[in-house]
C-alpha cells in the first residue's frame, strides 16, 4: 500500500471518529510521541498508560479513540516526512507571498489599475528631495525623486508628438532604447517618461549589431528608437535596413552627425516638467506590456519577452519578501537590459522607497570600495559576480562592510561557501527564474548550492513538473498513456510549470508560434498545458531544488545566455570559413560553458588567427565570444542534416584526444593561437585567464 493510500484509509478513519463524537486528538499525540521520543519510548509510554487506566480512566479517551491512535502509528511512516522539518519556514513563506499577491491584486483591481508608474509619481510628491539612485564611477552623482521625475515628464511632453495617437484607447505602439550605462540616467527619465503615456518600452542590449540588432528592434514592434550617441556606429551599419521599416531613429543628444537620424536633446530640454495627466495612459490593463526584456532563448536571435504590468508589480515584491526595506541601500553591477538590474534592482527600489547605487560595469577592485563609501546593505548578483570577488587577493578590510545580504542566482555550492568564509556572514538569497517563465523558486532557507525551496504549499498555488527529457529527440519521455514521466527524488528531470489563469505564459512580442514553441501539453492529464523552462533541475526530499543544466542550443557563460546559433551566423560571414558549429564545453574551476567553434575551413582556405580574432571582436559581445577554435576536415551531421554537438561537446578542447588542429583566444595578441599541450594545462589549472 503506497502512502497516498494510506493517508486516504486514515483521514476516513478519523472523519468516521469525528462523526460519531469520539475524540480524535489522542491521534495526533500518538504520532507526536513516536516522531519525538521514537518507538520504544512511545510504547514504554503507551504501556504504562495502559496499566494505570484504572486510575486515569476519568481523563483517559474512549477505546474508539484508542485505536484511531494506533491506526494513525500503523499507518503513517515510523519517522517524520524529512520537508516536516521545514514547516514553519514554509509557512512563514507562503504567508509573505499570499500577502504580496493579495496586495498587487488590490492595486491593479482599481480603475484605473494602480501600476509602477502611479507609485514613482507617489513616491516623488511624497519624497521629492530622498535619493533613490546613486550612480558611481567617473561622473558619479546622486538623483532625487525630483528630477527623475522631472526628466521624465519632460520625456513624456518631448516624445507625446513623435509616438502620435495611440491605435486605441491607451495602447500605444512600443518604443526601443539602445544606450550605454553611462547614460543611464536620461535612460531612466525617457523609459519612466514613456511609461506615463502608457507605451511599453524594450530595453536593447547596447552590444548588439548587425543583423541581431536589426532583428531586435523589429521583433519588439518599435516605431521609435533612441539611441546613444557613442553607438553611432552601431546605429549606422544598420540604418537603411530600419528606415525600410519606418522607424524613427533619435540620438540621445543635443546634435546627430548622421543624415536621417533626429537628436531629442534640444526636444528634452525645451519640454516642460509639468505632470503628466494620466489619462493619457488610460486603457492600460494588468496585462498590458510594460517592458520588453531580450532573452536568448534556445532558437538563436533574441526574443522580446513580454513583462505586464502585473508582472513587473511581482518582480518587484521580491524586495520586500526578501526583508529589503525603505532604510536599505541595494548594490547592483548588473546591466539594465536584463530583468534583474531594472526591474528587481532599479524599480524595485524605486517601489520600496530604498536607495539603489548603480555601477556603470562590474569592477572586483572597486566592488568593496563601493559599498564601504555608500553603506550597502544588499547587493545584486549573478554567480560569476562572486566568483570574481573571491579571485582578487585578500585584503585586510574584507570584512568591513556593511552588507548583510545578497540576493541573485547561478552561484555554485564552492563559491557560496568561499564568500562568506572570506566576506563574513552575508545571507545569501538564491533565486530561480527566466525572464518569460511562469515560475521562480527561492531558496528562503539558505541551503548552500540549491537555487530554490518548494513546499506542498507552494506547489499547491504554483503547480510544476520535473519530468524525464530525451535529449535525442529533444522532447520529454512519455508514458504509454502518453503522459509525461516524472523523475524521482534526487534526480535531473526537465522543468514543467502548468500555464493557469493565476500563473500564465505570456510569451514573446512577434508570432504567436514563437511562445507556442515553450509549451507542452498533455503532461499529467488531457489538455493540461504547460511551459517547458529548458533547464534540468533535481529535487530532493525536503523540496530543495537544484540546477543541473541548460537543455538546447544555449549554453550559459558569465552570467549571459549565450546563443549558439547567433555566434554560427556571425562566424559564417568570414570568407574562410565553410561550416561553422559552436557549442560550449567545460572548462575546470569556471562556472557556466565556455564557448567553443568547430569549423570547416573552405576549399583552398587557411585559418587567419588575427583575422577572426578581429571580425568576432567587432560583431560579438564579449561573453559570446568562442574562446577555443576546432578545425575538422568533415562535420559530422544528422539524418535531418542538423550539425551534431553531443560527441564535440563530450571532447571538449583537451589536446590529449582530439587530433583536430585546435586554437586559443589569445587577447594580448590579439589572435587565436595555436592550443598546446602547455597552455591546455594552464587552462584547467586556472592560470589562464578566460
Amino acid at each position: 500500500m503506497d502512502v497516498r493510500s494510506r493517508l486516504a484509509i486514515l483521514l476516513l478513519l478519523l472523519l468516521l471518529l469525528r462523526g460519531l463524537g469520539q475524540h480524535t486528538w489522542p491521534a495526533a499525540v500518538a504520532l507526536a510521541l513516536r516522531w519525538l521520543l521514537g518507538d520504544p519510548a512511545c510504547c514504554a509510554l503507551l504501556g504504562l498508560a495502559a496499566l494505570a487506566r484504572p486510575w486515569l480512566s476519568p481523563w483517559m479517551p474512549p477505546w474508539l479513540s484508542l485505536a484511531a491512535a494506533a491506526s494513525t502509528l500503523a499507518l503513517l511512516p515510523v519517522r517524520p516526512p524529512p520537508g516536516l522539518r521545514w514547516l514553519p519556514a514554509d509557512v512563514a513563506f507562503i504567508v509573505r507571498i499570499l500577502h504580496a499577491g493579495l496586495a498587487i491584486r488590490a492595486r491593479l483591481s482599481r480603475t484605473p489599475p494602480d501600476t509602477f508608474v502611479d507609485a514613482f509619481e507617489r513616491r516623488a510628491r511624497a519624497q521629492p528631495g530622498h535619493t533613490p539612485l546613486v550612480l558611481t564611477g567617473p561622473g558619479g552623482r546622486s538623483v532625487t525623486y525630483r528630477e527623475l521625475d522631472a526628466r521624465a515628464c519632460r520625456a513624456a511632453w518631448a516624445l507625446k508628438a513623435e509616438l502620435g495617437r495611440p491605435a486605441d484607447r491607451g495602447a500605444r505602439e512600443p518604443a526601443a532604447l539602445l544606450v550605454l550605462a553611462s547614460q543611464v540616467v536620461p535612460a531612466l527619465g525617457l523609459w519612466l517618461g514613456l511609461a506615463k503615456l502608457g507605451c511599453p518600452v524594450a530595453w536593447i542590449n547596447p552590444h548588439s549589431r548587425g543583423a541581431p540588432l536589426v532583428h531586435s528592434v523589429l521583433s519588439s514592434g518599435a516605431r521609435v528608437l533612441v539611441v546613444d550617441p557613442d553607438l553611432r556606429e552601431n546605429l549606422e551599419e544598420v540604418l537603411p535596413r530600419l528606415q525600410e521599416e519606418n522607424i524613427r531613429c533619435f540620438y540621445l543628444s543635443l546634435s546627430s552627425p548622421t543624415p536621417g537620424v533626429g537628436a531629442l536633446g534640444a526636444a528634452l530640454q525645451d519640454a516642460p516638467p509639468d505632470p503628466v495627466p494620466a489619462d493619457l495612459r488610460a486603457g492600460i490593463t494588468p496585462r498590458s506590456p510594460a517592458l520588453f526584456i531580450y532573452t536568448s532563448g534556445t532558437t538563436g536571435l533574441p526574443k522580446p519577452a513580454i513583462l505586464t504590468h502585473e508582472r513587473v508589480l511581482q518582480m518587484c515584491s521580491m524586495l520586500s519578501l526578501s526583508g529589503v526595506t525603505a532604510d536599505d541601500v541595494v548594490y547592483t553591477v548588473l546591466p539594465l537590459y536584463h530583468a534583474m538590474g531594472l526591474v528587481l534592482g532599479v524599480l524595485g527600489c524605486l517601489e520600496l522607497g530604498a536607495t539603489c547605487v548603480l555601477a556603470p560595469k562590474f569592477s572586483a577592485s572597486c566592488f568593496w570600495d563601493d559599498c564601504r563609501q555608500h553603506s550597502v546593505t544588499v547587493i545584486q548578483y549573478v554567480g560569476e559576480v562572486l566568483r570574481y570577488l573571491c579571485n582578487t587577493p585578500q585584503r585586510q578590510e574584507d570584512q568591513t562592510h556593511t552588507v548583510r545580504l545578497a540576493m541573485g542566482n547561478g552561484l555554485r555550492a564552492d563559491v557560496w561557501e568561499n564568500f562568506q568564509q572570506r566576506f563574513g556572514p552575508i545571507r545569501i538569497l538564491e533565486v530561480y527564474g527566466s525572464t518569460e517563465g511562469n515560475i521562480g523558486f527561492v531558496n528562503y532557507p539558505g541551503r548552500c548550492g540549491a537555487v530554490g525551496k518548494t513546499s506542498c504549499f507552494l506547489r499547491m498555488l504554483s503547480p510544476f513538473e520535473l519530468v524525464q527529457f530525451d535529449t535525442e529527440a529533444v522532447e520529454p519521455v512519455r508514458d504509454k498513456q502518453g503522459f509525461c514521466v516524472p523523475v524521482g527524488p534526487g534526480e535531473p528531470g526537465l522543468l514543467l510549470s502548468q500555464v493557469l489563469g493565476r500563473h500564465p505564459f505570456v510569451g514573446y512580442h512577434g508570432p504567436r508560434e514563437l511562445s507556442e514553441r515553450k509549451l507542452v501539453r498533455d503532461v499529467r492529464r488531457h489538455g493540461d498545458v504547460y511551459y517547458n523552462s529548458g533547464d534540468l533541475l533535481s529535487m530532493d526530499r525536503e523540496g530543495f531544488l537544484y540546477f543541473c543544466d541548460r537543455l538546447g542550443d544555449t549554453f550559459r557563460w558569465k552570467g549571459e545566455n549565450v546563443s549558439t546559433r547567433e555566434v554560427e551566423g556571425v562566424l559564417s560571414l568570414v570568407d574562410f570559413l565553410q561550416e561553422v558549429n559552436v557549442y560550449g564545453v567545460s572548462v575546470p574551476g569556471c562556472e557556466g560553458k565556455v564557448g567553443m567553434a568547430a569549423v570547416h575551413l573552405a576549399p583552398g582556405q587557411t585559418f587567419d588567427g588575427q583575422r577572426l580574432y578581429q571580425h568576432v571582436c567587432t560583431w560579438l559581445p564579449a561573453y559570446a565570444v568562442p574562446h577555443f577554435i576546432r578545425i575538422q576536415d568533415t562535420m559530422e551531421i544528422t539524418s535531418t542534416f542538423k550539425l551534431v554537438k553531443s560527441q564535440l561537446v563530450r571532447e571538449g578542447f583537451n589536446v590529449g584526444v582530439i587530433a583536430d588542429s585546435l586554437f586559443v583566444l589569445d587577447n594580448q595578441a590579439q589572435a587565436f593561437r595555436p592550443l598546446t599541450p602547455d597552455t591546455y594545462k594552464a587552462v584547467c589549472e586556472g592560470t589562464w585567464k578566460l
